[in-house]
Protein backbone atom coordinates (compact mmCIF):
# COMPACT_ATOMS: atom_id res chain seq x y z
CA UNK A 1 0.00 0.00 0.00
CA UNK A 2 1.30 3.53 -0.78
CA UNK A 3 2.57 5.39 2.26
CA UNK A 4 0.76 8.54 3.30
CA UNK A 5 2.57 11.83 3.80
CA UNK A 6 2.68 11.21 7.55
CA UNK A 7 3.76 7.57 7.28
CA UNK A 8 6.77 8.51 5.11
CA UNK A 9 8.27 10.68 7.85
CA UNK A 10 9.47 7.84 10.08
CA UNK A 11 11.43 5.88 7.42
CA UNK A 12 12.94 9.16 6.19
CA UNK A 13 14.20 9.93 9.70
CA UNK A 14 15.56 6.41 10.06
CA UNK A 15 17.28 6.64 6.69
CA UNK A 16 18.88 9.98 7.60
CA UNK A 17 20.12 8.61 10.92
CA UNK A 18 21.55 5.46 9.37
CA UNK A 19 23.31 7.30 6.56
CA UNK A 20 24.82 10.08 8.66
CA UNK A 21 25.37 8.51 12.08
CA UNK A 22 25.72 4.74 11.65
CA UNK A 23 28.57 5.00 10.94
CA UNK A 24 29.62 8.62 11.23
CA UNK A 25 31.88 9.62 8.32
CA UNK A 26 33.09 13.20 8.31
CA UNK A 27 34.16 12.97 4.67
CA UNK A 28 30.64 12.05 3.60
CA UNK A 29 29.23 14.98 5.58
CA UNK A 30 31.58 17.34 3.73
CA UNK A 31 30.67 15.90 0.33
CA UNK A 32 26.95 16.00 1.09
CA UNK A 33 27.26 19.61 2.25
CA UNK A 34 28.99 20.48 -1.02
CA UNK A 35 26.40 18.65 -3.13
CA UNK A 36 23.48 20.07 -1.18
CA UNK A 37 24.76 23.63 -1.58
CA UNK A 38 25.27 23.31 -5.34
CA UNK A 39 22.02 21.39 -5.88
CA UNK A 40 20.08 24.56 -5.09
CA UNK A 41 18.22 23.61 -1.94
CA UNK A 42 17.58 27.28 -1.29
CA UNK A 43 17.00 30.10 -3.74
CA UNK A 44 16.44 33.83 -3.56
CA UNK A 45 14.79 36.30 -5.85
CA UNK A 46 15.58 39.99 -6.25
CA UNK A 47 13.88 42.90 -7.93
CA UNK A 48 13.95 46.61 -8.46
CA UNK A 49 11.44 49.41 -8.44
CA UNK A 50 11.21 52.73 -10.16
CA UNK A 51 9.77 55.99 -8.92
CA UNK A 52 8.32 58.53 -11.35
CA UNK A 53 6.68 61.86 -10.52
CA UNK A 54 5.36 63.63 -13.66
CA UNK A 55 3.64 66.40 -11.69
CA UNK A 56 6.90 68.11 -10.64
CA UNK A 57 7.85 70.75 -13.20
CA UNK A 58 11.50 70.90 -12.17
CA UNK A 59 12.02 67.15 -11.75
CA UNK A 60 14.23 66.89 -14.83
CA UNK A 61 16.59 69.61 -13.60
CA UNK A 62 16.83 68.00 -10.19
CA UNK A 63 17.49 64.63 -11.84
CA UNK A 64 20.32 66.05 -13.94
CA UNK A 65 21.87 67.67 -10.87
CA UNK A 66 21.54 64.41 -8.93
CA UNK A 67 23.20 62.44 -11.72
CA UNK A 68 26.02 64.95 -11.94
CA UNK A 69 26.54 64.77 -8.17
CA UNK A 70 26.43 60.97 -7.87
CA UNK A 71 28.34 59.79 -10.93
CA UNK A 72 32.07 60.38 -11.35
CA UNK A 73 32.95 62.86 -14.08
CA UNK A 74 34.69 60.10 -16.08
CA UNK A 75 31.45 58.12 -16.34
CA UNK A 76 29.25 61.12 -16.95
CA UNK A 77 31.48 62.14 -19.86
CA UNK A 78 31.83 58.65 -21.34
CA UNK A 79 28.33 57.19 -21.43
CA UNK A 80 29.27 54.69 -24.12
CA UNK A 81 31.97 53.19 -21.94
CA UNK A 82 29.62 53.04 -18.96
CA UNK A 83 26.91 51.38 -21.06
CA UNK A 84 29.43 48.84 -22.39
CA UNK A 85 30.58 48.08 -18.83
CA UNK A 86 27.00 47.60 -17.66
CA UNK A 87 26.25 45.35 -20.65
CA UNK A 88 29.38 43.30 -19.89
CA UNK A 89 28.33 42.87 -16.26
CA UNK A 90 24.85 41.78 -17.37
CA UNK A 91 26.29 39.23 -19.81
CA UNK A 92 28.67 37.86 -17.18
CA UNK A 93 25.83 37.66 -14.65
CA UNK A 94 23.58 35.78 -17.07
CA UNK A 95 26.42 33.43 -18.03
CA UNK A 96 27.14 32.65 -14.37
CA UNK A 97 23.44 32.07 -13.71
CA UNK A 98 23.23 29.63 -16.63
CA UNK A 99 26.43 27.86 -15.52
CA UNK A 100 25.23 27.39 -11.95
CA UNK A 101 21.84 26.24 -13.20
CA UNK A 102 23.57 23.47 -15.16
CA UNK A 103 25.72 22.53 -12.15
CA UNK A 104 22.64 22.47 -9.92
CA UNK A 105 20.82 20.23 -12.41
CA UNK A 106 23.59 17.62 -12.39
CA UNK A 107 24.02 17.90 -8.62
CA UNK A 108 20.32 17.16 -8.17
CA UNK A 109 20.89 13.68 -9.60
CA UNK A 110 24.09 13.23 -7.59
CA UNK A 111 22.11 14.05 -4.43
CA UNK A 112 19.43 11.54 -5.43
CA UNK A 113 22.05 8.81 -5.97
CA UNK A 114 23.78 9.72 -2.70
CA UNK A 115 20.58 9.29 -0.70
CA UNK A 116 19.47 6.11 -2.45
CA UNK A 117 22.84 4.35 -2.22
CA UNK A 118 23.87 6.00 1.08
CA UNK A 119 27.21 6.79 -0.56
CA UNK A 120 28.19 10.22 -1.91
CA UNK A 121 30.54 9.83 -4.89
CA UNK A 122 30.70 13.14 -6.70
CA UNK A 123 33.21 12.42 -9.49
CA UNK A 124 31.76 9.03 -10.46
CA UNK A 125 28.15 10.21 -10.42
CA UNK A 126 28.99 13.43 -12.29
CA UNK A 127 30.30 11.42 -15.23
CA UNK A 128 27.28 9.12 -15.12
CA UNK A 129 24.61 11.82 -14.70
CA UNK A 130 25.76 14.49 -17.17
CA UNK A 131 23.16 13.56 -19.78
CA UNK A 132 20.26 13.48 -17.32
CA UNK A 133 21.52 16.69 -15.78
CA UNK A 134 21.56 18.39 -19.18
CA UNK A 135 17.97 17.31 -19.82
CA UNK A 136 16.93 18.76 -16.47
CA UNK A 137 18.96 21.88 -17.29
CA UNK A 138 16.95 22.41 -20.47
CA UNK A 139 13.73 22.05 -18.49
CA UNK A 140 14.95 24.55 -15.89
CA UNK A 141 15.85 27.12 -18.56
CA UNK A 142 12.45 26.80 -20.23
CA UNK A 143 10.74 27.03 -16.85
CA UNK A 144 12.73 30.18 -16.03
CA UNK A 145 11.74 31.79 -19.34
CA UNK A 146 8.10 30.80 -18.86
CA UNK A 147 8.17 32.15 -15.30
CA UNK A 148 9.65 35.46 -16.47
CA UNK A 149 7.03 35.75 -19.20
CA UNK A 150 4.23 34.96 -16.74
CA UNK A 151 5.46 37.57 -14.27
CA UNK A 152 5.68 40.17 -17.05
CA UNK A 153 2.14 39.37 -18.13
CA UNK A 154 0.70 39.41 -14.60
CA UNK A 155 2.38 42.68 -13.65
CA UNK A 156 2.81 44.39 -17.00
CA UNK A 157 -0.65 44.11 -18.53
CA UNK A 158 -2.51 45.60 -15.53
CA UNK A 159 0.08 48.37 -15.25
CA UNK A 160 -0.21 49.16 -18.96
CA UNK A 161 -4.00 49.13 -18.73
CA UNK A 162 -3.96 51.50 -15.72
CA UNK A 163 -1.53 53.79 -17.54
CA UNK A 164 -3.73 53.90 -20.63
CA UNK A 165 -6.71 54.86 -18.45
CA UNK A 166 -4.70 57.68 -16.89
CA UNK A 167 -4.77 56.34 -13.34
CA UNK A 168 -1.09 57.06 -12.78
CA UNK A 169 -1.38 60.65 -14.04
CA UNK A 170 -3.91 61.54 -11.33
CA UNK A 171 -3.64 58.82 -8.66
CA UNK A 172 -5.58 60.84 -6.07
CA UNK A 173 -8.67 60.71 -8.28
CA UNK A 174 -8.42 56.95 -8.87
CA UNK A 175 -7.12 55.71 -5.52
CA UNK A 176 -10.00 53.25 -5.00
CA UNK A 177 -9.45 51.65 -8.41
CA UNK A 178 -5.67 51.58 -7.89
CA UNK A 179 -6.00 49.89 -4.51
CA UNK A 180 -8.51 47.32 -5.78
CA UNK A 181 -6.42 46.54 -8.85
CA UNK A 182 -3.26 46.40 -6.75
CA UNK A 183 -4.75 43.91 -4.31
CA UNK A 184 -6.04 41.74 -7.17
CA UNK A 185 -2.69 41.79 -8.97
CA UNK A 186 -0.87 41.01 -5.72
CA UNK A 187 -3.07 37.98 -5.04
CA UNK A 188 -2.62 36.72 -8.60
CA UNK A 189 1.12 37.25 -8.31
CA UNK A 190 1.28 35.27 -5.03
CA UNK A 191 -0.76 32.45 -6.64
CA UNK A 192 1.62 32.44 -9.60
CA UNK A 193 4.68 32.23 -7.34
CA UNK A 194 3.08 29.37 -5.39
CA UNK A 195 2.26 27.51 -8.61
CA UNK A 196 5.81 27.91 -9.94
CA UNK A 197 7.25 26.75 -6.61
CA UNK A 198 4.89 23.75 -6.70
CA UNK A 199 6.09 22.82 -10.19
CA UNK A 200 9.70 23.10 -9.02
CA UNK A 201 9.07 20.88 -5.97
CA UNK A 202 7.19 18.27 -7.99
CA UNK A 203 9.98 18.21 -10.57
CA UNK A 204 12.82 17.56 -8.15
CA UNK A 205 10.83 15.17 -5.92
CA UNK A 206 8.89 13.07 -8.44
CA UNK A 207 10.24 13.75 -11.95
CA UNK A 208 13.95 13.48 -11.16
CA UNK A 209 13.61 9.88 -9.84
CA UNK A 210 11.88 8.88 -13.09
CA UNK A 211 14.59 10.56 -15.15
CA UNK A 212 17.31 8.89 -13.09
CA UNK A 213 15.92 5.36 -13.22
CA UNK A 214 14.23 5.21 -16.63
CA UNK A 215 16.46 7.50 -18.74
CA UNK A 216 13.67 9.85 -19.83
CA UNK A 217 13.52 13.63 -20.05
CA UNK A 218 11.58 15.96 -17.78
CA UNK A 219 8.71 16.38 -20.22
CA UNK A 220 8.10 12.63 -20.34
CA UNK A 221 8.42 12.48 -16.57
CA UNK A 222 5.69 15.09 -16.18
CA UNK A 223 3.52 13.29 -18.75
CA UNK A 224 3.67 10.18 -16.57
CA UNK A 225 3.26 12.07 -13.31
CA UNK A 226 0.11 14.00 -14.22
CA UNK A 227 -2.19 10.92 -14.32
CA UNK A 228 -0.92 9.94 -10.86
CA UNK A 229 -1.64 13.42 -9.55
CA UNK A 230 -5.17 13.28 -10.95
CA UNK A 231 -5.77 9.79 -9.54
CA UNK A 232 -4.47 10.61 -6.05
CA UNK A 233 -5.08 14.30 -5.48
CA UNK A 234 -5.54 13.92 -1.73
CA UNK A 235 -2.32 11.98 -1.21
CA UNK A 236 -0.12 14.43 -3.12
CA UNK A 237 -1.89 17.43 -1.59
CA UNK A 238 -1.18 15.97 1.84
CA UNK A 239 2.45 15.53 0.84
CA UNK A 240 2.76 19.18 -0.17
CA UNK A 241 1.07 20.34 3.02
CA UNK A 242 3.23 18.13 5.21
CA UNK A 243 6.37 19.23 3.38
CA UNK A 244 5.49 22.87 4.03
CA UNK A 245 5.13 22.10 7.73
CA UNK A 246 8.41 20.16 7.79
CA UNK A 247 10.18 22.93 5.89
CA UNK A 248 9.06 25.53 8.41
CA UNK A 249 10.21 23.32 11.28
CA UNK A 250 13.54 22.62 9.60
CA UNK A 251 14.07 26.32 8.88
CA UNK A 252 13.47 27.19 12.54
CA UNK A 253 15.81 24.44 13.76
CA UNK A 254 18.49 25.35 11.22
CA UNK A 255 18.19 29.04 12.06
CA UNK A 256 18.57 28.46 15.79
CA UNK A 257 21.52 26.12 15.26
CA UNK A 258 23.17 28.60 12.91
CA UNK A 259 22.76 31.48 15.36
CA UNK A 260 24.23 29.32 18.15
CA UNK A 261 27.22 28.37 16.00
CA UNK A 262 27.68 31.99 14.92
CA UNK A 263 27.86 33.07 18.56
CA UNK A 264 30.38 30.32 19.30
CA UNK A 265 32.55 31.31 16.33
CA UNK A 266 32.36 35.01 17.15
CA UNK A 267 34.09 34.37 20.48
CA UNK A 268 37.43 33.12 19.06
CA UNK A 269 37.37 35.18 15.87
CA UNK A 270 36.25 38.31 17.66
CA UNK A 271 38.82 37.76 20.40
CA UNK A 272 41.63 37.40 17.88
CA UNK A 273 40.46 40.52 16.01
CA UNK A 274 40.23 42.55 19.23
CA UNK A 275 43.67 41.38 20.33
CA UNK A 276 45.12 42.28 16.93
CA UNK A 277 43.59 45.77 17.08
CA UNK A 278 44.91 46.37 20.60
CA UNK A 279 48.39 45.11 19.75
CA UNK A 280 48.48 47.11 16.54
CA UNK A 281 47.35 50.24 18.36
CA UNK A 282 50.06 49.73 21.00
CA UNK A 283 52.65 49.33 18.24
CA UNK A 284 51.50 52.55 16.60
CA UNK A 285 49.99 50.92 13.51
CA UNK A 286 47.34 52.84 11.60
CA UNK A 287 44.81 51.92 8.95
CA UNK A 288 46.61 51.81 5.62
CA UNK A 289 46.54 49.63 2.54
CA UNK A 290 48.40 46.77 4.25
CA UNK A 291 46.37 46.69 7.46
CA UNK A 292 43.08 47.04 5.57
CA UNK A 293 44.10 44.15 3.27
CA UNK A 294 44.96 41.98 6.28
CA UNK A 295 41.60 42.82 7.90
CA UNK A 296 39.70 41.99 4.69
CA UNK A 297 41.54 38.66 4.33
CA UNK A 298 40.81 37.80 7.95
CA UNK A 299 37.11 38.64 7.56
CA UNK A 300 36.92 36.54 4.38
CA UNK A 301 38.54 33.62 6.19
CA UNK A 302 36.07 33.95 9.07
CA UNK A 303 33.17 34.07 6.60
CA UNK A 304 34.42 30.94 4.82
CA UNK A 305 34.69 29.07 8.12
CA UNK A 306 31.19 30.14 9.13
CA UNK A 307 29.69 29.10 5.77
CA UNK A 308 31.50 25.75 5.95
CA UNK A 309 30.10 25.06 9.41
CA UNK A 310 26.63 26.23 8.35
CA UNK A 311 26.66 23.87 5.37
CA UNK A 312 27.70 21.02 7.67
CA UNK A 313 24.77 21.83 9.97
CA UNK A 314 22.40 21.66 6.99
CA UNK A 315 23.49 18.14 5.97
CA UNK A 316 20.69 16.34 7.92
CA UNK A 317 18.17 18.58 6.15
CA UNK A 318 19.86 17.93 2.79
CA UNK A 319 19.49 14.18 3.30
CA UNK A 320 16.10 14.09 5.04
CA UNK A 321 13.98 15.88 2.45
CA UNK A 322 15.14 13.79 -0.55
CA UNK A 323 14.68 10.68 1.60
CA UNK A 324 11.18 11.85 2.54
CA UNK A 325 10.20 12.28 -1.11
CA UNK A 326 11.80 8.95 -2.03
CA UNK A 327 9.91 6.96 0.60
CA UNK A 328 6.66 8.69 -0.29
CA UNK A 329 7.07 8.16 -4.03
CA UNK A 330 8.61 4.65 -3.97
CA UNK A 331 5.32 2.73 -3.48
CA UNK A 332 3.90 4.73 -6.40
CA UNK A 333 6.91 4.14 -8.66
CA UNK A 334 7.92 0.44 -8.79
CA UNK A 335 11.51 0.93 -10.09
CA UNK A 336 12.28 3.16 -7.11
CA UNK A 337 10.60 0.75 -4.69
CA UNK A 338 12.70 -2.11 -6.04
CA UNK A 339 15.85 0.00 -5.64
CA UNK A 340 15.42 1.13 -2.04
CA UNK A 341 13.70 -1.95 -0.70
CA UNK A 342 12.70 -4.86 -2.96
CA UNK A 343 9.77 -6.88 -1.81
CA UNK A 344 10.81 -10.08 -0.03
CA UNK A 345 10.24 -13.27 -2.00
CA UNK A 346 7.16 -15.32 -1.29
CA UNK A 347 7.86 -17.99 1.33
CA UNK A 348 8.31 -21.49 -0.07
CA UNK A 349 7.85 -24.53 2.12
CA UNK A 350 10.60 -26.95 1.05
CA UNK A 351 10.78 -28.92 4.32
CA UNK A 352 9.58 -32.54 4.26
CA UNK A 353 6.06 -33.16 5.51
CA UNK A 354 5.88 -33.78 9.19
CA UNK A 355 5.10 -37.30 10.44
CA UNK A 356 1.47 -37.98 11.41
CA UNK A 357 0.75 -37.90 15.16
CA UNK A 358 0.99 -41.27 16.89
CA UNK A 359 -2.17 -43.24 17.39
CA UNK A 360 -3.56 -43.43 20.95
CA UNK A 361 -2.61 -46.53 22.93
CA UNK A 362 -5.23 -49.29 23.18
CA UNK A 363 -6.64 -49.76 26.72
CA UNK A 364 -5.21 -52.71 28.66
CA UNK A 365 -7.63 -55.65 29.26
CA UNK A 366 -9.07 -55.92 32.76
CA UNK A 367 -7.92 -58.75 35.01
Amino acid sequence: MPLSAVDAISPAFQHTEQQLVHPFRFGQWVRLAFVGALAGESASFGGCNFNYNPSASHASHRGEALLAAQFPPQLSQHWAMAAALIALLVVVGVALAVLFTYIASVMRFILFDSVVTRQCRIRENWTRRKQSGFQLFVWELLLMLASFAAVVIVLGIPALYAWRLGWFANPSEHWAALISAGVAVFLIFIALIFFLALVQVMTKDFVVPQMALENIDAFEGWRRLLPQLNAEKGGYAGYIGMKIVLTIGAAIAFGLATIFVLILLLIPFGGVALAAVLVGSAMGLTWNVLTIAVAVIYCCFALIVFLFVAFLISVPIVVFFPAYSIYFFAPRFPPLAALIGPAPPAPTDSSPPSAPPPLPLAPEPLG
